[in-house]
């Protein structure tokens, strides 16, 4: 299998990003948390080497890493360190990647935005002023700012994929069950996923090797890890990639213009584009809040104050509170059947649609966020913010793979391309984000 090559040494790599970090942290906020054990892993990495020798990786706050604290960006749980690492981190210290911090996050993950963090809002690096999206704000803000080379996120309807495009990095949400969630603090069970954040595909491709393949988990998958960039091909000759019109029917017309101007650099390179129906595409964003919120409340319950830190409903933001709320009443017996019971049924319903239309091609290219990113501070309607997770929603919905790589700008705004794929077809996926990355 393939090894990064860096340029530096382990140290040399970490003593850089720590540089960057001093310089401009206080501007980004992209950490809640440095590792003050990061030269050590360094200097392990220099000794025993690895895939990933020297790589520096910044985790988002709801992923335990030993010895450090997994606040969820919350007051709920601010001094709960954690007392393992996750099955993740552990994958990715095995091959000698170095932990650089905790990654400031969007409240237990409620967010699109970045904004809702009890530790200060995330500026975005690639857009002063600027969102960098949410709720991985952290980790795509510190890729985007050089501060790691990397990072882990977790994706729930967009939250990897958001702020990739925000930012101008590369984001992969992978296959539900093809990468472990043991040490993930859950915001809906049936959604989260693990994945990487990079600067390139190349590397969130070898990220994404690293981390995924079978767990103890039950709702893992029984696959055993491949070797993603092993079978990295910019080669498109007859690749087929499906857009929906229903995409252009929400999405705002600067960032649409980005989207088929990368269509036609890959159609340029011997793919052949294919319109795709998607009808119940508007379905999907009201079926993914139910969902969630009935699964948010289910999960908080255990923040009761008697064990972990504070009682959540006495600390937590206006967003996270929405949610328990929301999720309280949709919960009650006599509301399930209307809701939540009804927002399983479109669940299945768009599974089916998104798996029909990649029936007729290899994957489905779409933008990823309809509109740009808001300014920092700038007030938005709850519904107005929800409306960021129309078009990354139903990838989760489904289970499949999604990814994303920039595709170009808007007014200096980084605006990046989603590609959807089969369940676990992951090479498919990376191979087309590979040949975008090369035509942008």
């Amino acid at each position: 299998m393939n090894e990064l090559v860096l340029e530096h040494s382990p140290l040399e790599n970490l003593e850089r990003c720590l540089e960057r970090i001093q310089e401009r942290e206080r501007e980004i906020n992209a950490f809640i948390e440095l590792n003050p054990r990061a030269e050590e892993e360094a200097r392990r990495a220099e000794r025993h080497g690895g895939r990933l020798c020297g790589l520096t990786v910044a985790v988002k706050s709801n992923i335990n890493v030993r010895g450090l604290r997994a606040t969820c960006a919350s007051k709920t749980l601010e001094n709960y360190v954690a007392p393992y690492d996750a099955v993740a981190v552990q994958r990715l210290r095995s091959e000698g990647a170095v932990i650089v911090g905790m990654a400031n996050m969007d409240e237990f993950a409620c967010g699109s935005s970045g904004e809702t963090s009890y530790f200060g809002p995330t500026q975005n690096p690639a857009a002063e002023g600027r969102i960098p999206g949410g709720s991985s704000s952290g980790s795509a803000a510190a890729v985007a700012a050089g501060f790691a080379d990397a990072a882990l996120g977790s994706d729930t309807g967009g939250s990897i994929r958001n702020p990739a495009s925000h930012c101008g990095v590369v984001g992969i949400k992978p296959t539900y069950g093809l990468v472990p969630r043991h040490g993930l603090i859950d915001l809906a069970m049936s959604l989260d996923q693990i994945g990487p954040i990079a600067r390139d595909v190349r590397t969130a491709a070898l990220l994404l090797e690293v981390i995924a393949g079978r767990g103890r988990e039950a709702s893992m998958l029984d696959v055993q890890p491949q070797p993603y960039t092993r079978h990295l091909s910019a080669d498109l000759a007859g690749v087929r990639v499906g857009f929906a019109r229903e995409f252009e029917e929400v999405t705002s017309p600067e960032i649409l213009g980005v989207i088929k101007r990368s269509l036609r650099r890959l159609e340029a390179q011997g793919a052949e584009v294919v319109e795709v129906e998607l009808p119940s595409l508007e379905k999907a964003l009201p079926t993914y809040y139910l969902i969630v919120f009935v699964e948010f409340f289910s999960a908080t319950r255990r923040y009761d104050g008697r064990r972990y830190g504070y009682r959540i409903e006495e600390v937590c933001g206006a967003e996270v509170l929405r949610r328990i709320h929301l999720g309280s009443y949709i919960s009650q017996k006599e509301y399930a059947g209307r809701y939540y019971r009804r927002a399983l049924q479109f669940r299945s319903l768009i599974r089916r649609e998104l798996l029909q239309a990649l029936e007729q091609v290899d994957v489905l290219a779409a933008p990823t966020t309809p509109k740009l990113p808001h300014r920092l501070g700038e007030s938005l309607t709850p519904l107005e913010m929800y409306a960021y997770d129309l078009l990354t929603v139903p990838a989760n919905l489904a289970g499949i793979p999604a990814g994303v790589v920039p595709a170009g700008r808007v007014r200096g705004i980084p605006v990046g391309l989603q590609v959807h794929a089969k369940p676990l077809e992951e090479q498919v996926m990376l191979n087309v984000m590979l040949a975008a990355e090369g035509a942008e």
